[in-house]
């Protein structure tokens, strides 16, 4: 095999293979392997008709399409890394030549690593993050595992209430038709959860078991389905059951029943150092965000459309793996929402722009800053990973080959570069908002006037002396003498 190099404009490459002839006689033979059975010819069983007499029939070129698949495979990995080329995007592939007896040759059109010109990374200014957890936060955590723990039970002396939950039968009609997909029996609604459209879950409230509720409503401009889109609606709604939450209470017994303490005020206390932790960490990832934005916006650099591209479609796949794993397919995913693989790829494209170049400046760093990454580094986020996974560290090392170590050696870089520029930060406090000057200003102004009345009583008889008063509430004086 023989690979040449040409540089495109907008770090673009096209790479030209050549694979011997011999390589396409295998491949023609595994494709007429692969393709022999599905063939019927009168006189033959299936499965048995030769070669020679099948591209006789149907033409020399029956096989080819598949031995060019056969060919692409086998040979374009080693073909990058025979190009030297940093390649970071899918390949746009053409097949020059394909010819029982020739050598193949196809090309890969492919986006390679762009240079990176870095802007200042060193003494990045990032904005100061208060990360005091105050009572306020504790409490409402304590509410939220109080909620938790709560139990449902049915209601049977009052009407619908917020926060209750309501089990229905409805169906909708537009127009007097009732129309797909508006039809639900014995669904448990969440009033206040805001899952059904318009005012829907508003006009039950008030209402009683056993009640059977018109409800009118309007669909918004931009529904998913567009014939309900705007329309006005009127949904027979009859109620079955009303349940609602019994919260327990908060005392120690409810701090031994959710943790390991005695006491509410040791849990209560846990809780804070828990928060205290989870604030720590968002701010850190924050300021991280904000330091390397800024890093990305002094740096200049040309991201090829390919890699882009590439990186969309990775994120996509991300996504569709995690739907998998709550048990919705894609296909059902864009049902539902109405979108299309080219919107889901419109929609995360800023994303993937902000990751290309995130990557792109730390990897630089990393570079410029010699970091090295060594084998015991190596190992030690094996070992994690393995924790990870359940499995032993030596097996899962056996399974990763040279380019799954390779990446990993490159994360483990760009995390080192990401703590250098971390640990040559400069914070500056958050600047105030008008509404928060103004707020001071008039908080400010309350205290001197109050402050300058109870002077004025202490002050008789004795010389006066005026102070000014500057926002931040520090004093300068005195001014002068009256």
């Amino acid at each position: 095999m023989s690979v040449q190099v040409e540089k495109l404009e907008k770090n673009m490459a096209k790479l030209t293979v050549e694979v011997p002839a011999e390589e396409v006689e295998k491949a023609l033979q595994a494709a007429y392997m692969k393709e022999k059975n599905k063939i019927s010819i009168p006189g033959f069983r299936k499965g048995k008709v030769p070669r020679a007499m099948i591209e006789k029939m149907y033409g020399a070129a029956v096989f080819y399409e598949e031995a060019a698949n056969i060919l692409i495979q086998d040979n374009y990995a080693a073909a990058m890394e025979e190009s030297k080329e940093d390649i970071v995007s899918r390949p746009t592939i053409d097949i020059v030549q394909i010819e029982s007896g020739k050598p193949f040759i196809f090309t890969a059109e492919v986006a390679v690593r762009p240079e990176v010109t870095l802007g200042k990374y060193k003494g990045v200014q990032v904005t100061k993050i208060d990360t005091t957890v105050t009572d306020e936060e504790v409490e409402a955590a304590l509410e939220k595992e109080q909620q938790k723990n709560s139990r449902t039970v049915t209601v049977t002396d009052r009407p619908v209430a917020n926060g209750d939950t309501a089990v229905i039968d409805f169906e909708g009609f537009v127009d007097g038709i009732a129309f797909e997909g508006g039809k639900g029996e014995n669904h448990p609604l969440e009033i206040g959860s805001h899952s059904f459209i318009d005012t829907f879950e508003d006009q039950l409230v008030g209402k009683n078991a056993g009640d059977e509720v018109d409800v009118n409503v309007t669909f918004p401009e931009k529904y998913q389905a567009t014939d309900l889109a705007g329309k006005p609606a009127l949904f027979k709604v009859k109620i079955h059951e009303v349940k609602a939450k019994e919260l327990p209470e908060l005392n120690d017994e409810f701090a031994q029943d959710v943790s390991e303490f005695n006491t509410l005020e040791e849990y209560k206390e846990d809780l804070k150092k828990h928060l205290e932790v989870q604030k720590e960490d968002e701010a850190k990832r924050t300021k991280e965000d904000e330091a390397i934005q800024k890093i990305i916006d002094k740096s200049t650099m040309e991201i090829p459309e390919a890699m882009i591209k590439t990186q969309c479609e990775n994120m996509v796949n991300e996504f569709a793996q995690r739907l998998a794993q709550s048990g919705l397919s894609m296909e059902q995913y864009m049902q539902f929402s109405g979108l299309t693989l080219d919107k889901l790829e419109e929609q995360v494209r800023p994303e993937a722009e902000t990751r290309i170049k995130s990557s792109l400046v730390l990897e630089q760093i990393a570079k410029d800053e010699n970091i090295e990454v060594s084998e015991e580094e190596i190992d030690a986020e094996i070992e994690k990973m393995a924790k990870a996974y359940g499995m032993e560290a030596d097996k899962l090392k056996e399974y990763m080959g040279d380019a799954e170590k390779e990446s990993m050696k490159r994360d483990i870089s760009v995390t080192k570069a990401v703590d250098l520029v971390m640990e040559n930060v400069k914070e500056r406090a958050k600047a105030k908002t008008k509404k928060e000057k103004e707020a001071e200003a008039e908080e400010n102004a309350e205290e001197n006037a109050a402050a300058s009345k109870q002077n004025k009583s202490k002050q008789r008889g004795h010389r006066k002396v005026r102070w000014l008063f500057l926002p931040s509430r520090s004093i300068i004086g005195p001014v002068d003498q009256l």
